[in-house]
């Protein structure tokens, strides 16, 4: 690497001193409830054989991609607000920045595949289980995992070629590739055109799979014979299409809307949003809307009590 600085400091959120305390406490209390939930979550589907359908296989990958996403940012800032320790080697920045990419990047595949998948069983009741075989269901899983890897380590690669010579100073709580890009003293035109091309290729195409996804579904619901029909088919839709409106409006928010008409408070304001309430709340969407992880939840219980007796 040609960078001469060897460390960043991370400002951290704006917070006064004498709040410190109750901040911390608070993200410390919602990240330990997004990692253990989630892996309630991923707990349950494995151990519980009513789950093992493709809708869970692909919401046990969700889950985790919730907790792997918000344990590349939240521990160093919790870190950070306890110690006021604000410094993070260059390597370890990099591979911050490496590991929130790849994490944001499947978040947005996993949620594409979730959302073929209700296309197939509403459009496509009858053929369901021939077409989202588990050969099907791996391979999209892997494609995700795959385009992800690639598209983090692109922007990685890029980056490493970068110098920084003066300012080292990021005015945010985790190695944001943007607020890299502003400390280089190299020319950064490529990176700006591959964050341009390929940073909204993975953001817009799938976001534009799911509403045609999710039209389809419209127009079959629309032509249900029944209102029960209708009803289970919008019970089904119903915590997917709250993750996604929560995952899009975040994103939008955070990198659709300019720079310039977008404080660097906003920004971290909606990147908390995003690293921290997000996963949190897919945890709540998931389990506490949905019957079948309720009832494997009492099951698993039920059994538990059974065995210790």
């Amino acid at each position: 690497n040609q960078s001469s600085i060897s460390e960043f400091l991370l400002l951290g959120l704006h917070i006064w001193p004498e709040q410190q305390a109750m901040f911390f406490a608070l993200f410390l209390g919602m990240y330990l409830i997004t990692v253990l939930g989630n892996l309630l979550i991923i707990l349950l589907i494995w151990l519980d054989s009513h789950l093992h359908t493709p809708m869970y296989f692909f919401l046990s990958h969700l889950a985790l991609t919730d907790i792997s996403l918000s344990s590349v940012t939240v521990p160093k800032m919790l870190m950070s607000m306890h110690t006021q320790e604000q410094s993070i080697p260059f390597a370890g920045c990099v591979t911050q920045m490496y590991f929130f990419i790849f994490f944001t990047v499947l978040d947005n595949f996993l949620l594409t595949s979730m959302a073929y998948d209700r296309y197939v069983a509403i459009c496509h009741p009858l053929r369901y289980t021939t077409i989202m075989k588990d050969g099907l269901c791996t391979l999209l899983v892997a494609v995700c995992w795959i385009l992800s890897c690639t598209n983090a380590l692109t922007h990685t690669l890029l980056l490493a070629q970068l110098s920084f010579c003066a300012d080292n100073t990021i005015p945010h709580f985790f190695c944001d590739l943007a607020a890299l890009l502003k400390l280089s003293c190299s020319d950064i035109s490529l990176n700006e055109l591959l964050i341009f091309t390929v940073g909204l290729a993975v953001i817009t195409l799938p976001l534009i799979c799911i509403l045609i996804s999710y039209g389809h579904i419209g127009v079959t619901i629309l032509k249900a014979p029944s209102t029960k029909g209708i009803f289970k088919a919008l019970s089904t839709c119903g915590s997917h299409l709250s993750v996604v409106s929560l995952y899009y409006g975040t994103i939008i928010g955070l990198y659709f809307v300019p720079s310039s008409s977008v404080s660097s408070d906003k920004n971290i304001i909606a990147s908390v949003m995003y690293t921290v309430v997000t996963p949190l709340l897919n945890l709540f969407i998931y389990s506490l809307r949905n019957r079948d992880i309720k009832g494997a939840l009492e099951r698993l219980f039920n059994r538990a009590i059974v065995l210790s007796q």
